[in-house]
């Protein structure tokens, strides 16, 4: 008895959609954009298919366009003009991502700015924090680390730029320790403590980030990123991860990538008590679009089919490359 209600339940769309469990959303879109220098361009990122890095004109022109479509949440990421082995550029003032996010907050209403904060595509070396140098004893030659607490103050002091420029949220993604107790404390001390702090908190080293680093120019020049994120083959780790943040104070968390993680947004969400995001990576698009492109895949059903998933498993939010088709499909 109970197959054949199954199958009345299931017998044609309208029904289907009436008792799914699980409703993808305009409202659960959040747009990543690559920002960079100049008037009228529009670069478009050879491993990206249908992705481009903008300067400011077009950047407002697009996100006036999926506002109209319903979506109301962006992420920015600048590119850098000059790089250094202190990322100036990343705090400055006058920096490609703080213009950004002004003339977003100046032109569009009703859309909340989500602001990277990291080093990688400001910094000389490629990697997420400022790099020291130190003599190895074992190989008695010179060595290159990550410096933890050197790379705080830096991220402090991006964050709190970007929240001078009009930033709802700044999403600190650099991985290192403290990083959101640093950004919560300088947000506070400074007048902001109704920005909030969107963290990068199961950031795992994984080579899903291929077409991103493309994009954004940030790839490592020496070594990989294994240092400080965490190891794919940890679940337990990501959860002491995402407590300490909270802890720290981040008002959302995320887990990143998305689909081969999703027993880990699971996991997070049923311990925590907190708005979860989930990113949907640039090497999870990329391949789609490939994929598509060979004829191998449906593309609209195979995009619907895994962002379902990634909200099935507990994400409120996503991150994702494909949001601007998906939301032109949910409105038909």
């Amino acid at each position: 008895m109970a197959s054949v209600k199954l199958r009345r339940l299931r017998r044609n769309k309208q029904i289907r959609d009436l008792v799914s469990e699980t409703q993808l959303s305009i409202k659960d879109l959040i747009v990543p954009y690559f920002v960079i220098g100049g008037k009228n361009k529009r670069e478009p990122i050879k491993t990206m298919p249908g992705i481009y890095r903008l300067s400011l004109d077009n950047l407002i022109r697009d996100i006036k366009e999926i506002k109209g479509l319903g979506i109301k949440a962006i992420l920015l990421f600048g590119i850098a003009q000059k790089k250094d082995v202190k990322a100036t550029e990343a705090y400055s003032r006058e920096g490609i991502l703080q213009k950004a996010i002004k003339a977003a907050r100046k032109e569009i209403k009703d859309i909340t700015i989500i602001s990277d904060v990291c080093l990688c595509g400001y910094a000389s070396g490629g990697h997420c924090g400022i790099v020291r140098r130190i003599k190895s004893e074992r190989k008695n030659q010179n060595e290159f680390i990550v410096d933890n607490d050197e790379t705080l103050k830096i991220l402090a002091k991006v964050a709190l730029s970007h929240a001078q420029a009009g930033a709802d949220f700044v999403a600190p993604s650099a991985m290192m320790d403290g990083q959101v107790k640093a950004i919560r404390e300088i947000l506070d001390n400074n007048g902001f403590p109704n920005t909030g702090i969107l963290a990068y908190s199961a950031k795992y080293a994984s080579s899903f980030y291929g077409p991103f680093r493309e994009a954004l120019g940030s790839s490592p020049q020496f070594g990989d990123r294994k240092t400080y994120q965490m190891d794919y083959r940890n679940s337990d780790e990501a959860l002491r991860e995402i407590e300490q943040d909270i802890n720290e104070g981040a008002d959302i968390v995320m887990v990143k990538p998305a689909l081969s993680y999703l027993d880990i947004i699971y996991r997070a969400k049923q311990k925590f008590n907190v708005p979860l995001v989930a990113y949907n990576v640039s090497g999870e698009y990329s391949l789609v679009k490939s994929a598509a492109k060979g004829g191998l895949v449906d593309e609209k059903n195979i995009i619907l089919e895994i962002l379902t998933s990634i909200k099935r498993a507990g994400a409120g939010l996503i991150i994702t490359y494909h949001a601007k088709e998906v939301a032109k499909w949910l409105k038909i």
